[in-house]
């Protein structure tokens, strides 16, 4: 039997093993009751499970008094802005977000569109755990409505952005392969890039949740867009995960240069127009830090997690943010990580560069990071965590998130898992070869705890 995730992410689980329907109603009714009749926004991506799940959290929110709008196949940024939109009480995402095909979940969110934070997570939590929700009479069920207006609204407030000068992009004509995976990316990415007048080939565009490969958006998942690249000569290709909150690039070469590129290259376009602070999280590559610093720019680092990273933007009035996973955030459009946004913000900045996108990411400055994991059987990862940094305390330790551990040309992340026995371990250094090695180091220490 899998195990259920319940997080500041959401709850997610495998359909019919830890997400069962009695599952689903509880975190619904929950949520609902939370909500006390409120407006909330469902949406989700394109999974086969989809359909139902939305349609059973509908039923349960509305016998919680709470008004639905559906705004059906959309991405979870979509649902995000939708919720502004309509100056809902929150919303919620069914997707499992870059999980396979049988994974399905809710992502809870708050009148600001946002995820919810964490101590009204717990709240909500709590109160599914311990049946606290609220059911009513039949005078009290509420109304739904449909509204397939979502996904052309969010492109729409996109182009309208001062940065993006869609009339010059339009003239540039890009080339472009985009891998929608067979996600909800096929319900939105396609008409963005006709609006921009892209000479466009999209891969796995239909919205039928047969996910054409592994949907992570990871370089050993996306051999189809590097090789249609290169057979196409295009300009640039992207790929999405399911809910389109993720954006990788594959630049014109067929090279994929990771998901913290993504950030890297919208940081570097959006403070050569606007100053002011960034925000990412603990894992995210330097590359965005050293952008903020020749521009002279704050740079703040927060735990991992969307709503650590959106919450502090708030807190600072960041003008830039997101996490290395290719979740880029511009606070002008809304709080959360945006795959549509990044799209368009990177055909800008190539559009202005001159130049191609090998060219492009070579001008920004160079890392490479390994993103590893180690079992740590029956041990305590708090304690692990405890002793890696008490052997470690003559180095510049940082505890807000785990264990990082900097250098000036190198770091090591060390966080334990909210779901598994395992400590992740991020390593990143000026060549693959060092970070490879940085991360063994670190883990082959871990091994000697476990064994020990």
């Amino acid at each position: 039997m899998s195990t259920l995730m319940v997080s500041i992410s959401g709850v997610r689980g495998v359909v019919g093993e830890s997400l069962t329907p009695p599952v689903i109603m509880k975190y619904a009714a929950a949520f609902g009751t939370y909500l006390q009749g409120k407006k909330v926004i469902v949406g989700g991506d394109s999974r086969t499970s989809g359909k139902y799940i939305r349609n059973l959290v509908m039923g349960i929110l509305q016998a919680t008094g709470c008004e639905v709008v559906d705004i059906g196949i959309v991405p979870t940024p979509t649902v995000q802005m939708e919720i502004l939109h309509y100056k809902a009480g929150g919303g919620v995402a069914v997707t499992a977000s870059h999980n396979p095909s049988e994974w399905n979940g809710l992502k809870f969110m708050g009148a600001n569109g946002r995820f919810l934070s964490p101590d009204i997570a717990e709240k909500v939590y709590n109160m599914a755990d311990n049946g606290k929700y609220n059911y009513q009479t039949w005078q009290g069920v509420a109304k739904e409505y449909e509204d397939d207006q979502a996904n052309l609204r969010h492109i729409n407030a996109i182009l309208r952005l001062s940065y993006i000068d869609v009339e010059a992009i339009r003239e540039r004509q890009f080339k472009v392969i985009v891998d929608c995976v067979n996600g909800a990316g096929g319900a939105i990415i396609p008409h963005l890039l006709e609006k921009l007048n892209c000479k466009t080939t999209i891969l796995n565009g239909n919205t039928d949740g047969i996910f054409a490969h592994t949907p992570e958006p990871l370089p050993e998942n996306l051999s189809q867009l590097i090789e249609t690249v290169k057979k196409e000569k295009a300009d640039i290709g992207f790929a999405v995960d399911p809910d389109v909150d993720r954006c990788a690039i594959v630049d014109n070469t067929g090279l994929p240069i990771g998901e913290e590129y993504t950030l890297a290259a919208g940081v570097k376009f959006m403070l050569s127009r606007k100053l002011g602070t960034v925000v990412v999280n603990m894992s995210t590559s330097r590359a965005s830090e050293d952008i903020a610093k020749y521009y002279n720019c704050p740079f703040i680092r927060t735990k991992v997690g969307e709503i650590n990273v959106a919450d502090e933007m708030a807190r600072q009035n960041a003008v830039i943010g997101g996490e290395g996973n290719g979740g880029l955030i511009l606070p002008e459009l809304h709080l959360g990580r945006d795959a549509p946004l990044a799209i368009a913000f990177i055909l800008q900045y190539l559009l202005e560069y001159g130049k191609s996108m090998h060219d492009l990411f070579l001008s920004l400055p160079q890392y490479q990071i390994v993103k590893k994991k180690i079992a740590i059987a029956e041990l305590n990862p708090d304690q692990v965590l405890d002793t890696m940094a008490q052997r470690h305390q003559d180095k510049k330790i940082n505890r807000l998130d785990g264990v990082k551990i900097d250098t000036d040309t190198t770091w090591v992340h060390l966080r334990k898992s909210n779901t598994e026995p395992i400590i992740r371990v991020m390593a990143e250094a000026p060549t693959k070869e060092e970070a490879e090695q940085l991360a063994k180091t670190y883990m082959e220490e871990i091994e000697q705890l476990s064994s020990g």
